[in-house]
């Protein structure tokens, strides 16, 4: 069973950044790609940005683009969700998802990120 596990949430003001980082335990040439999606309370999971592992490529929500970035480094099976100017919205529990080959997600824990004044 793949294992992936995230770290960096914490709380931080408004106008703040936070780095999120998410390790998948398989090989990057199975994964496909891997990206972060945020539910925040009362509301529906929602996805943030992805990465394609083999090109780079990178994909953002409308509500993110121009504040968050995410990397990755394959030898490391490591992506990173950098957020600067962070707001109030922002605030959610954010889950990193492996998408593999075979397109079977596998989802982390989650990592908690508050945005508060």
């Amino acid at each position: 069973q793949v294992q992936v596990v995230e770290s960096g949430g914490g709380s931080v003001q408004p106008g703040g950044s936070l780095r999120l980082s998410c390790t998948a335990s398989e090989n990057s040439v199975n994964i496909n790609s891997m990206g972060w999606h945020r539910q925040a309370p009362g509301k529906e999971r929602e996805r943030v940005a992805d990465i394609l592992m083999r090109t780079g490529s990178t994909d953002y929500a409308d509500s993110v683009k121009g504040r968050f970035t995410i990397s990755r480094d394959n030898d490391k099976s490591t992506v990173w969700l950098q957020m600067d100017s962070l707001k109030a919205e922002d605030t959610a529990v954010y889950y990193c998802a492996d998408v593999d080959n075979f397109l079977s997600i596998y989802w982390g824990q989650g990592t908690q990120v508050v945005v508060s004044s």
